[in-house]
């Protein structure tokens, strides 16, 4: 059985370039494994929450649904996103609001996934 990629990308801050890098990163390790057996995700937490608001998150829509359209799954920290006063509603679609993105992020490297800080 082919091995499967898990890997969770950990995204906080509020800046274009770093965002940029991890949907980067996520894309060529999708296209660079020949057999697509892959579990992974984008973690966003702190001030990063801002760029997945509907009106901030313009540049990077179309990346983003691409993304999710190759099973790569979004999280979301409530704690940043209640620090940051934004609505869950406003956020762009197919996100998953996980309570704490810190506690997400040390369960999903305990269940295995590699951590990678774009």
């Amino acid at each position: 059985m082919p091995m499967t990629y898990r890997a969770v990308f950990h995204v906080d801050m509020d800046e274009a370039k770093p965002l940029n890098i991890a949907l980067a990163n996520v894309g060529n390790l999708i296209r660079a494994i020949p057999e697509k057996h892959y579990d992974l995700i984008l973690l966003f937490n702190g001030p990063a929450v801002t760029l997945l608001d509907n009106d901030a998150c313009a540049p990077f829509r179309d990346e983003i649904w691409r993304l999710q359209q190759q099973r790569v799954a979004f999280k979301v920290c409530r704690n940043a996103l209640n620090k940051f006063n934004i609505d869950p509603d406003n956020i762009i679609d197919g996100c998953e609001i996980v309570p704490a993105g810190v506690v997400a992020l040390i369960e999903l490297q305990q269940d295995g996934y590699a951590y990678i800080k774009p």
